[in-house]
């Protein structure tokens, strides 16, 4: 019965008090994809298990250890998405996005949902902001999409984080380098944990990714892909490297990115923060040119990337980085006696109407309830409407932080208030100025 008032593990609840950030962050995530023109897309929260197992990879570790999967009652095997881009790719071929003018370009925030053990910054129900672009494969087309990344990082006051990248080569160089991989590996075999040694035969890249510490400090001089990068490839690389040098944008090679999704080719990069304890990567993303076609669409070359939102909202936290105040309470207006509150619920649907945020009494309480109520909930104003200040037609207007009182007339109710909300917000002005 307990376990009815309590969030299952690994799941968070998002309470008004914190709500206001994630609104703000998302919204500036949002409006700067826009300026590089990319639109939102929804996409369900579950697909067919298939679009994820055959297309993220089945040496995964999301597929093979992480996927929350289920048979629904029509038989299906369905399974929450642990990401959005499968999906995504998906939705643009059923629909033909990918069939229309080029690039096409889309920018999405969803739930995603993968079973491990939580820690901080990392979650079973976690949220994820990103971008997919379609049908661009030049390099300027990787550093653009680099670019919209670094500059929703610093949108929401991140500063100390660093932008690493790699190219991970295409399937025809990518060849080689497995087999160098697969020799280097099996001299380590008795050595690997049974997962890796599974992947070994089938896909050495991903025991790069192996979070066990073993695997990992073996893995540290095993052959990097650069070494074996064909000719496209190389120029592809060095392509994009002028394009992030021409926008100035600051970068390191990491030879040993190739990212958890076996979707990715060329071009992947991460940016990553010390902020955050060991979860560094904020956020991570990369080319993945093959995956429409996989997925039975044109051969279409695709990019994208994703932003881990609990993730990011841990490094502002840790960098103390400032959030914009949540908006407060504009007016509360405190009834007395039934005929004020008839009238009080007239003056709150017309200020509300104007696009003020007002509340007034809907408990029956008293007058000293009331005022305490106003200001919990940091109203920057109050009236108190009474019989006399119905008769009369004027009220007093309060303001709660300074305590100063101006009398005005109820009929010019919305235009006294905005006059008095943008002096406040003048003086407020001054005095941080010292004027």
């Amino acid at each position: 019965m307990a376990e009815i008032n309590h969030a299952v593990k690994g799941t968070g609840d998002i309470l008004p008090k914190e709500a206001y950030k994630i609104q703000f962050v998302e919204k500036q995530m949002m409006e700067t994809a826009r300026l590089y023109g990319f639109r939102e897309i929804r996409v369900p929260v579950f697909e067919h298990t298939e679009v994820f197992s055959r297309n993220v990879g089945d040496t995964t570790d999301v597929v093979q250890k992480e996927m929350y999967t289920f048979e629904d009652k029509g038989g299906r095997s369905i399974t929450l998405r642990p990401e959005l881009t499968a999906g995504v790719v998906r939705s643009s071929i059923e629909h033909g996005i990918i069939y229309d003018a080029l690039p096409q370009k889309v920018c999405y925030i969803g739930g995603c949902y993968r079973y491990e053990k939580p820690q901080a910054g990392r979650l079973r129900e976690f949220h994820q902001f990103g971008i997919e672009c379609f049908g661009a494969s030049s390099p300027a087309a990787d550093a653009e999409v680099i670019s919209v990344a670094n500059q929703i990082l610093h949108s929401v006051g991140i500063e100390k984080i660093s932008l690493e990248i790699n190219s991970i080569g295409c399937p025809t160089c990518r060849k080689e380098y497995q087999k160098a991989l697969t020799e280097y590996f099996s001299a380590h075999s008795q050595e690997l944990c049974e997962t890796c040694n599974d992947r070994l035969g089938r896909n050495p890249m991903r025991i790069l990714d192996c979070k066990s510490p073993v695997c990992s400090k073996i893995a540290e001089k095993a052959p990097t892909v650069l070494d074996f990068l064909c000719e496209d490839c190389k120029e592809h690389f060095e392509g994009v490297k002028k394009h992030l040098d021409a926008m100035g944008l600051n970068y390191s090679i990491n030879p040993h990115i190739v990212r958890g999704l076996d979707y990715y080719t060329r071009t992947v990069f991460e940016f990553v923060s010390g902020d955050i304890g060991s979860q560094s990567t904020v956020c991570g993303g990369g080319r993945y040119d093959g995956l429409v076609a996989q997925m039975g669409g044109n051969q279409t070359p695709a990019l994208g990337f994703a932003i881990g939102i609990e993730r990011l909202l841990l490094l502002l936290k840790n960098q103390e980085t400032p959030i914009p105040a949540d908006k407060t309470c504009d007016l509360y207006i405190a009834p007395m006696g039934e005929s004020a509150s008839v009238y009080s619920s007239k003056l709150c649907s017309i200020l509300r109407n104007d696009g003020f945020e007002v509340q007034t009494d809907i408990c029956g309480r008293g007058l000293k309830a009331q005022m305490k109520y106003a200001d919990k909930i940091n109203a920057k104003f109050s009236i108190v409407l009474g019989d006399n200040e119905l008769e009369n037609g004027k009220c007093n207007l309060k303001n709660m932080s300074t305590g100063n009182i101006t009398e005005i007339s109820l009929d010019n109710l919305s235009d006294e208030l905005l006059t008095a909300i943008n002096k406040s917000a003048l003086d407020d002005l001054n005095e941080s100025l010292g004027i």
